[in-house]
């Protein structure tokens, strides 16, 4: 008697107590969210951020009190003709005394009227650090709005890093809501056409619904211990309603073929039990594969990847958790629905419906691959190749204000600030830490640099910054300002030469000084040295454990070596679209995004180790099918025919939905965001379509037995004498031979 496995136990407990099982979980996941609702969420503080000079110059900063402070610029002047200073210095008196009672305020500056006199600009420095000021800034922006109903003769506009901050956060709120808009209706009807029922449509998206919902409320709570930096909720939706579906999709194929094979003969029990033994256990390989490899993101330690590697782990956990768990009891429940169905159709004299085999339309698909391998193989692989080949121009930079959604009327108050005051566009700070004895040479020191910075055509002029110390005059700082776009050539060289030419010129000739640089730019350049640094462990690491979890589940050295090519192939393919589509302009108006002539420093490295998760993903159900086949007694060719072919059409309804969720990425404001989606459904289209039905198909045709090596129950099974084993007996018999009939 065959020995039952937990996935197999945790189904019959789920499909004998159905009801218990549907409770429970829809129990735990209001537990979820309530326990988040309760205790919050953790957000990342600034000093989460801090990365290579960058952030030692900001540690250093912050002991001497000379940190970067929160400031909001309320900007004041005419939406048409000339502005009547009179009516704004008013305005600005204004804005001086309001914001001056706020508690959130440290202190208001001077106006300062622009070089054409065009633009007045009052500035408000917050209290508190940096990220935490987008919590609040609202009383600053409704004071401001009041300021404008005082002052209906000019217009009073707020901007700056906190308000900005939060209008993205709304941005990102509305984006979700509307991806979950665009893509319920497609996923659904997807489902419908692959199973021709509303009823079994529907499960898998109020699995996959219930699994996000559940792990916003779990990422809530893990974000106590590791904090979350704002993109959590973002990739638990777009992970968890591509495998939440796939999980549900491939569990439920499986439960309709039993049950046709089983020909009336096995209750829905058994049934379950019997698409538990395959299909869930090819949900759990495939979801540790996945968790696996996403965790290798935290070798990055950045707390973004940490953050989006967290979201992405719990989302696929929950959903791994419903599939083996509440999908049984719900298939259960249906399938005495099914049973009366069948046996209505079988009254009327209606052939029952086969959900097995493989269909004409696949067996055409595969002949290349099945009958000219070698041709196929090589003509595949070579458009693969020529998709990939862009990808050798690829560059990264960290993208900031430039590419902000322009719909946020922060980001469009900040446009017209920096048009008046340009030298506000990108801004370097010089801290210097000495001994107190050193204080006038250093102080010396930063005057010569800054003289030598004012005679730089790089850096703007007459901006009159003056160095600031510490109260116990052991650290410094001077801010110098270049008045160009932060992704400009000119601010990333401006850098430079304060890094390698001005600071050891000046600074750096004080005994025993130490001097670094930050500001948005430093930490940009930083945090990309910082990731690339991180590249080649996190690279290893992940195709090493991708390759242990494949030997592991397929007990073949070759299987695995082929998943490695097959995922390296599919990802290089994508990132040479993501740089046509996206590194270049051509297609800004059609995608709505602004280049930058770069992609996100943190797309192509998140995209590698997820695409690398969600190729398992169809590897794992694919050729799992063709192992079935190949361990009956099917030579390899046979088997492929059989296991492909028996898969395909799900696999092409899972391809269909995953597409689905990530394009409507696409279409969200964070251009970011827009990368990440365009290439997640480019890599699975060319994953479903090329890669399992063309390249993967020649290469085991090719191989032969040789594609198992060096597993021994394959080469026992291969070499039966007696033929292919009748699977529909076998599992009868178990199944008698278990009581389970």
């Amino acid at each position: 008697m065959k020995k039952q496995s937990v996935t197999v136990k945790v189904a019959s407990w789920s499909a004998a107590h159905p009801w218990r099982a549907i409770v429970g979980w829809f129990v735990f996941v209001v537990l979820c969210l309530g326990t988040s609702a309760a205790v919050g969420t953790n957000s990342a503080t600034t000093e989460d951020y801090r990365v290579g000079k960058a952030g030692q110059a900001e540690a250093l900063a912050t002991e001497g009190g000379l940190q970067r402070r929160p400031v909001e610029q309320v900007v004041i002047d005419s939406p048409s003709g000339s502005l009547d200073l009179a009516a704004a210095r008013a305005a600005a008196a204004e804005v001086t005394t309001r914001m001056g009672k706020l508690a959130e305020v440290d202190r208001v500056e001077e106006p300062v009227v622009s070089k054409d006199g065009k633009v007045l600009m009052v500035q408000v420095v917050m209290k508190g650090e940096e990220l935490a000021a987008r919590k609040r800034v609202d009383p600053l922006v409704a004071q401001t709005a009041e300021v404008q109903k005082s002052h209906p003769g000019v217009r009073v506009q707020e901007t700056g890093g906190p308000s900005m901050s939060k209008g993205l956060d709304q941005q990102r709120g509305d984006d979700l809501a509307f991806s979950e808009m665009l893509t319920l209706p497609v996923t659904i009807i997807t489902l419908m056409i692959a199973f021709g029922s509303v009823i079994a449509a529907g499960v898998p998206v109020l699995l996959a619904l219930s699994s996000i919902a559940a792990a916003m409320g779990l990422s809530a709570l893990a974000s106590h211990v590791l904090p979350d930096a704002g993109v959590g909720n973002n990739i638990i939706l777009l992970i968890g309603m591509a495998v939440g579906v796939d999980y549900s999709l491939f569990y439920l194929k499986r439960d309709r073929e039993e049950r046709a094979r089983g020909g009336g003969k096995l209750g829905s029990q058994a049934i379950v039990e019997l698409a538990a033994d395959t299909a869930g256990r090819a949900i759990v390989v495939s979801g540790l594969a996945v968790i696996v490899s996403t965790a290798t993101l935290y070798l990055a330690t950045d707390v973004i990847f940490s953050s989006l590697a967290t979201g992405t782990i719990i989302v696929v956990l929950v959903a791994m958790a419903s599939s083996l768990t509440v999908l049984p009891a719900l298939l259960a429940k249906l399938g005495a629905r099914s049973e009366r169905r069948a046996a209505r159709r079988a009254q009327q004299g209606k052939r029952h419906r086969d959900h097995g085999g493989t269909s004409k339309v696949w067996q055409t698909l595969l002949r290349p691959a099945t009958r000219r391998p070698a041709a196929t193989l090589v003509v595949s692989t070579l458009i693969m190749l020529a998709l990939a080949a862009p990808a050798l121009g690829l560059k990264l930079s960290v993208l900031g204000k430039d590419t902000f959604s322009r719909d946020i009327p922060a980001v469009q108050t900040y446009d017209r600030l920096t048009a008046a005051f340009p030298e506000m566009l990108v801004q370097h700070q010089v801290v210097v830490r000495a001994d107190a004895s050193a204080g006038p040479q250093v102080a010396r020191a930063l005057e010569d640099l800054r003289r030598r910075v004012q005679a730089d055509p790089m850096f703007a002029k007459d901006v009159d910054f003056k160095p600031r110390t510490s109260s116990d005059e052991r650290i410094s700082s001077l801010t110098l300002s270049v008045p160009f776009k932060p992704s400009s050539s000119q601010a990333l060289d401006s850098l430079d030469h304060v890094r390698d030419d001005y600071l050891p010129a000046t600074v750096g000739k004080v005994a025993g000084v130490e001097a670094y640089v930050t500001g948005d730019i430093a930490r940009d350049v930083d945090y990309l040295d910082h990731q690339n640094s991180k590249l080649p462990l996190i690279v290893g690491f992940l195709l090493l454990v991708t390759f242990a979890v494949t030997v592991m589940t397929f007990r073949s050295v070759v299987i695995g070596l082929i998943g490695i090519v097959l995922n390296l192939l599919s990802a290089a393919a994508a990132f040479g679209l993501l740089v046509v589509v996206f590194q270049g302009d051509w297609a800004q108006n059609v995608l709505d995004f602004h280049s930058t002539g770069a992609i996100g420093a943190r797309v192509p490295l998140f995209l590698f180790v997820i695409l690398f998760g969600l190729s398992m993903d169809y590897q794992v159900f694919v050729v799992s099918r063709i192992r079935e086949a190949a361990l009956r007694g099917l030579d390899t060719r046979n088997a492929v025919l059989e296991g492909i072919g028996s898969s395909a059409g799900v696999v092409t309804s899972a391809a269909v939905v995953m597409v689905t969720v990530f394009s409507s990425f696409i279409f969200l404001s964070l251009v970011e965001m827009k990368q990440m989606g365009f290439s997640l459904a480019v890599a699975v289209l060319l994953d479903a379509f090329i890669v399992r039905i063309m390249i993967l198909p020649s290469a085991l045709t090719l191989l032969g037995k040789a594609s198992w090596w060096p597993s021994r129950g394959m080469r026992r099974a291969q070499s039966r004498p007696d033929g292919p084993a009748d699977p529909v007996v076998a599992e009868l018999r178990q199944v008698q031979g278990t009581g389970r009939s």
